[in-house]
Order: C-alpha cells, then structure tokens, then sequence
C-alpha cells in the first residue's frame, strides 16, 4: 500500500506552504490536508499558491478535506449542520477545481456534529442532501466523497464503521449518488471501541482510504497497542491498494525527533 503524509497534522511547525516541499525532502511523494483555508470561499490566489506549492514540491495531493468548520474550536464538519448549509454547498465548486488542477480525487467530507438546537432526525436528512450534492460535485472530475467516523467528540454521531456505511447507503438509496466510500480511519474506530477486525471484514469492499494512528495517544505506529500492521496486511488480502494516510500527532516536538524515524525510506514512496 502507497503512503501519505497528512500535513495538517503532521509538520505542523512549517508554514502550510512548505510542507509539500517538506514532504518530498522526507522521501514520500503524497500528502492529503484538512481544509486549509479559512473559509469555504478562499481568495483564488490563496488557491494558486497552494496548487503552486504542490506543483514545485511534486508531490500528489492524495486527499483533501471539504471545509469543516473550526476545528481547534470543536467543529467536525459542516455537512449536517442546518446552519451552515449554505457555507457547505458554497465550498463544492471550490474544493472541485483543487481536485481538478492537482489530479487528487478523494475527498472527505466530515459529517458535523449534533446540534442542541436541531432534530437529528433533521440533520440526518439534510446530511443526506448535503453528502449527494457534494458527490455530484466532485463526479465531474471522477472523485469520491470519503465519510469517516472520528473519535473524541460526543457530539458527532458516526462513532463506527457501521455507522458510517448506513448513511453512505442512504445517499445512494435516496438520492441515487454512489461515489461515497467509508474512510477506515484505525484510530478512531478503535478508540470509540468498534471491532475493527470486524470492521475490515464486514466492510473492505467499501473501504475507499485509510488512516492510521495508534492508540493510546495517536502517535506514530509502534507507540500503543493497536495491531496496525496486521490490519493493513488484512485490507492488502482483501484487496485494498489505495493511499494510507499518516495521520498521528508525534509526542515530541519536530525540533527533537524524526517523525518519519519508524518507516524504511524504501516504504516512503509509491513508486
């Protein structure tokens, strides 16, 4: 399997802009972001300069995050939040004509939390919506939408892999949009405790990205107690071959260790 840096979480000491660069410097030729800009809307030479960085560094953009919201602040994704629905559709075009200039095709829409003011019932229909919009969008360029479980926020609703692949087949069921795949993220599915070897059993042929971190403390692999490896061996027997991103947060600061210390520089590239 072909790995991926996540420069939003890992290289974080480095400007955005030069983390593509430090990213190839490092051996790997991919990279997958959240949403890197502060609006849905960002000024078109804020997505020249980022396109321009990928380009100079030659570094695929594997994966990149629709806007979610103000992440640091608690916020997991605009997709079924009613107030914000506008500011979600707004982003489609957006994050489209990233996916088409830069060659990536996954991206992931969080679903968002629950709102106190809101039905769920409501939100559940407008994520719905919102999820067979954003599909349509990106099938323009042959992308997918990835819908991922997340840990560490009681309020966000998709806690497992089932959870999760329920609402992508309502997508499909209702609104006929079947470019939406379940982002295997093995951290939080083990932190929330699903069964993540039943997870990959059930729901390999689904699977559409992986990330990985290991647990406790979502440090790099090796660091905890999850059986990374052998899941990935697990995915591989099943088929899977896309990108596995490298989405874990090093204990120690860049300044004092090699994030990257614990993967061969022979593994670090797709090629």
């Amino acid at each position: 399997m072909r790995l991926t840096v996540n420069g939003s979480i890992l290289l974080t000491e480095l400007p955005l802009l030069e983390r593509p660069a430090a990213v190839r410097a490092a051996g790997f030729d991919a990279i997958e972001l959240w949403w890197p800009f502060a609006s849905s809307t960002p000024d078109q030479a804020d997505v020249d300069a980022l396109v321009q960085a990928l380009a100079d560094a030659g570094v695929q953009l594997t994966g990149l995050n629709f806007n979610a919201g103000d992440m640091p602040g608690g916020d997991r994704g605009l997709v079924s939040w009613p107030e914000r629905e506008s500011d979600f559709l707004a982003n489609l075009d957006v994050v489209t004509q990233i996916g088409e200039r830069t060659g990536c095709r996954a991206f992931n829409a969080l679903y968002g939390n629950r709102q106190p003011d809101a039905d769920p019932v409501a939100q559940d229909s407008l994520g719905a919506r919102n999820l067979a919009a954003a599909a349509a969008a990106v099938a323009r360029i042959d992308g997918i939408v990835l819908v991922e479980p997340v840990s560490g926020m009681d309020a966000y609703p998709l806690k497992t892999a089932a959870d999760t692949v329920a609402v992508i087949d309502r997508v499909a069921s209702e609104h006929g949009a079947t470019n939406l795949g379940l982002l295997l993220d093995v951290y939080h599915l083990a932190v929330n405790g699903d069964d993540v070897d039943a997870a990959i059993a059930a729901y390999r042929y689904r699977v559409a990205h992986v990330q990985i971190a290991d647990a406790p403390g979502r440090d790099q692999p090796g660091t905890g107690d999850l059986p990374i490896e052998r899941w990935l061996g697990d995915l591989a027997s099943g088929g899977y071959a896309g990108w596995v991103g490298l989405e874990y947060k090093p204990a120690m600061p860049a300044s004092q260790t090699d994030p990257f210390a614990w993967v061969p520089r022979e593994r670090r590239t797709a090629h």
